[in-house]
């Protein structure tokens, strides 16, 4: 479903906006879970892979990755990857309340600014998806692109992944057409299928390995908060690279674009700084 969102016909897709804003949620809970299953199992001096919780928040991941496979499916990437930060509203809502991580008001004011910035790159988003077959996939993979101790280095490892996952999970919606559809595939169209779902197998397994390692050593809190910054980030170029997403855009959304995402690494590091920083009120004495 989709609605026209500007007088010129263009549409937004209404459906992908949906299954993505559910995927958030769902997506939010997963690291506040698996780390709440890892704690009950140091504490038990057990593996956390025997842990209810713990698995409780991988079946989440796995949702939440088949409703972002759905939505990169009937909506720009640009559109829908953006839109995670509501899962990282939710996520420090729930790990301030199962976790007792600290939320004080810099957090508070880094989800409200990472959602006005999600907000802001929906806006000025491409509105139209600019690949719709296989062939044209085929086209856009063969044309050249021009152009433990630190936290960062999981988030890097799970970020670059994710530059893969989301162009497979596009692709194979758009190879499925031709494998799965009326009349024999053709053998290209079924390598191209094997292939990308080889890819976005691999790339799942490796993030699904470093993200549990991250959280074994840092907060959900703020694990998930530059996760999705760098996440964002990667996924966006490698679809303005691939898809040319981007190629429709005027100088007014380029800036928008540029300004919205500004404004969600403005409100990450406001989330980041709220780990550590102790907040107090004090009233000024003559």
């Amino acid at each position: 479903m989709a609605v026209d969102s500007e007088p010129g016909g263009v549409s937004l897709p209404v459906a992908g906006i949906v299954i993505a804003v559910v995927s958030s949620f769902i997506n939010g809970s997963t690291f506040v879970l698996q780390k709440k299953g890892i704690l009950r199992s140091r504490d038990r001096g057990g593996s956390y892979l025997t842990d209810v919780v713990w698995w409780s928040g991988t079946l989440s991941m796995a949702v939440g990755q088949i409703g972002n496979f759905l939505a990169y499916n009937v909506a720009p990437a640009v559109i829908v990857t953006p839109l995670g930060a509501l899962g990282v509203l939710f996520g420090a809502v729930l790990a301030s309340w199962i976790l007792k991580e600290n939320l004080n008001i810099l957090g508070k004011l880094g989800c409200v600014l990472c959602c006005c910035g999600s907000v802001v790159l929906i806006i000025h988003a491409p509105k139209a998806v600019a690949v719709t077959s296989r062939l044209e996939l085929e086209m856009r993979l063969f044309d050249p692109a021009h152009g433990s101790s630190n936290i960062m280095v999981y988030v890097a490892i799970c970020s670059l992944l994710g530059s893969f996952t989301v162009p497979s999970s596009k692709g194979l919606g758009l190879a499925a057409q031709d494998v799965f559809g009326e009349g024999p595939p053709s053998s290209r169209a079924v390598a191209l299928f094997l292939g990308l779902l080889g890819t976005l197998a691999v790339s799942i397994l490796i993030q699904f390995v470093f993200i549990n390692k991250a959280l074994e050593c840092f907060s959900s809190n703020t694990f998930e908060a530059i996760y999705y910054v760098t996440f964002t980030s990667t996924v966006i170029f490698a679809s303005a690279l691939l898809f040319k997403e981007w190629t429709a855009l005027t100088l007014t959304d380029s800036l928008g674009m540029l300004c919205g995402l500004a404004t969600v690494f403005v409100g990450v590091v406001l989330l980041r700084i709220s780990q550590e920083a102790l907040i107090t009120w004090k009233k000024k004495t003559d």
